[in-house]
């Protein structure tokens, strides 16, 4: 299940989402990757209708958060209609999902298919997706090409939680009350059968008059913590993933008898294996454990749960799903581990990582890269050392010096020219510090070329027009500035073009840039009709003339 949790996480180190902008990235507030290749995915985003950023929501400011609509905007292959746009046609852009936006996303699960199931904070429960076991639970088995609200049985339920096998459904209603639906081969859905469910169907016996707190969904298994602490299972159990000291599959719930004197408050389920984490932070596991996935040392599968991280501080979370045989989980002094499948190793004993969140683990590590939880991604007003310097270039109220070229003013900070920038270094050991100027005048160079240059102290970056980038590529040579002259040849050589070809060679000459030199010179020779009608052309100056006409023609390129 994916319930929603606050974390500091980048939703960047996800593969999939490198397909974002970073203006894009800085939206998303809900995020979840899914699909047998981890190649979908959902996410939420706090927009106004001018598609402004929300920069900052205050809880119980209802009326600065009632300016601000929600979006829910999905991307990727598409599979079986997963990303519920209403047709089948992969996407690498974004497309919004009309039919959630402005609604607000409580839980969400996937199975494989995919199906699609969430539940907003109203209560209402919606599908879309895969849907040949009817686990969309809409009485058919036709495909779901968009959202639409699960109905049957549901309506008068407030669900709090939703989670997905392979191919069945489950919800959590507030009361306490758990709805099943779809694939039900091994008794996954807890009707006493094994008839697949077309619709929601509450699971009784064992769970009747008792309120369940949270669920879970092995491929074709389901779990269910009570708010005692006891545990239930049913479904497939061939490889004991439902702890019950056999491997007997169960058409109903049945207790995990072996858990009787813990009190266990969450439980998460791997693709055949479980996991438990107890009210005073022990960590059980159980079931199958072909890559190492219970955490034992060994790779022997267990038919009853076991307790491991014995010598570990308290466990504060654990993480798994159903599609990947990884597990994780978090100690109360923040450390993550990790073990069973990462990245095609089988990690018997868990793994000390040097992640700050069990979801880091499934981005990195899990195959596929899926989300095991619905992320929901808080953004700091903090700003990173970078950021800060970043804000603070040319700002006046801070700045304790200035240079001033063609009339105009940047205003910078000597102490961080000294430290990015040598021949600043240099500069202000010359100075005593009563013999310091707080102005310096620039006259050997533009005040673009100039205040670029400044920014790029401050920022690692270089925003410039080719032809403004050989002034300062220039003054790289001149101020020995390596890394800036690369990235000053990398724009010039990205900006090329006929009518300033011979212009950016004539510089590339000028500054000893052999490797731009080469560049331009080639591609003028490639262009060689067009470029000798530019004025540019006949401008240049006679002995550099006489020396490309010398070049060209030796290897060939003047036949006449």
């Amino acid at each position: 299940e994916l319930l929603e949790t606050r974390v500091m996480v980048d939703v960047g180190k996800w593969p999939v989402f490198t397909l974002l902008s970073p203006q894009e990235i800085a939206s998303i507030r809900k995020a979840c990757v899914f699909g047998t290749s981890a190649s979908e995915a959902l996410y939420v985003t706090d927009n106004d209708e001018s598609g402004e950023e929300t920069l900052c929501v205050t809880v119980g400011q209802v009326t600065q958060t009632e300016l601000f609509v929600s979006q829910v905007f999905v991307f990727g292959l598409n599979y079986s209609n997963c990303l519920g746009t209403g047709d089948n046609q992969s996407t690498l852009v974004p497309k919004k999902l009309e039919a959630l936006c402005g609604k607000k996303i409580k839980s969400l699960s996937y199975g494989s298919g995919p199906h699609v199931l969430l539940s907003t904070e109203d209560g209402v429960v919606y599908a879309w997706g895969h849907n040949g076991y009817s686990q969309l639970g809409n009485g058919t088995t036709n495909q779901g090409i968009a959202p639409i609200q699960v109905c049957t049985n549901l309506l008068i339920k407030q669900v709090v939680e939703v989670a997905c096998g392979s191919h069945h459904s489950m919800a959590l209603a507030a009361d306490g009350e758990v709805f099943a639906w779809g694939y039900n081969n091994c008794g996954q859905v807890g009707s006493g059968s094994t008839a697949n469910q077309p619709t929601p169907r509450k699971v009784t016996n064992c769970l009747h008059i008792k309120r369940v707190v949270g669920i879970a969904c092995g491929q074709t298994s389901s779990m269910a913590v009570l708010d005692n602490g006891e545990v239930y299972g049913w479904g497939y159990n061939g490889n004991g993933q439902l702890g019950l000291g056999n491997n007997g599959n169960q058409l109903t719930p049945v207790r995990v008898a072996a858990l009787h004197s813990v009190c266990v408050n969450q439980i998460v389920c791997g693709y055949a294996h479980t996991l438990a984490l107890t009210d005073e932070g022990l960590l059980y596991a159980w079931g199958a454990n072909t890559y190492g996935q219970l955490g034992t040392g060994n790779k022997n599968n267990l038919l009853s749960p076991a307790h491991i991280m014995v010598e570990k501080e308290r466990v504060i979370e654990i993480a798994a799903c159903h599609s990947a045989h990884t597990s994780a989980a978090k100690t109360q002094g923040g450390h993550v581990y990790m073990w069973g499948h990462c990245r095609g190793q089988s990690v018997t004993l868990p793994h000390l990582t040097h992640f700050s969140s069990t979801d880091d683990v499934f981005a990195c590590f899990a195959t596929p890269a899926v989300t095991w939880r619905l992320l929901s991604i808080e953004h700091e007003d903090f700003l990173t050392v970078a950021e800060s310097l970043k804000k603070e270039f040319d700002s006046p109220e801070t700045a304790d010096l200035k240079f001033r070229i063609d009339g105009k003013y940047i205003h910078v900070h000597k102490a961080v020219l000294k430290i990015r920038c040598e021949h600043f270094r240099s500069m202000f050991q010359s100075y005593w510090n009563e013999d310091m100027k707080e102005v310096i005048e620039i006259d050997q160079f533009s005040y673009p070329v100039y205040r670029a240059f400044l920014q790029y102290l401050y920022t690692d970056t270089v925003d410039l027009p080719p032809e403004d980038a050989i002034g300062l590529l220039d003054l790289a040579t001149s101020y020995c500035e390596n890394r800036l002259k690369k990235l000053c040849q990398h724009i010039i050589k990205r900006g090329i073009t006929v009518e300033n070809a011979f212009s950016l060679f004539s510089a590339a000459v000028r500054y000893d840039a052999e490797d731009l030199e080469e560049f331009c010179f080639k591609f003028c020779i490639n262009h060689l009709t067009e470029v000798t009608q530019t004025a540019a052309f006949w401008q240049m100056d006679g002995p550099l003339l006489k020396e490309f006409i010398a070049k060209a023609s030796k290897c060939g390129a003047f036949k006449n």
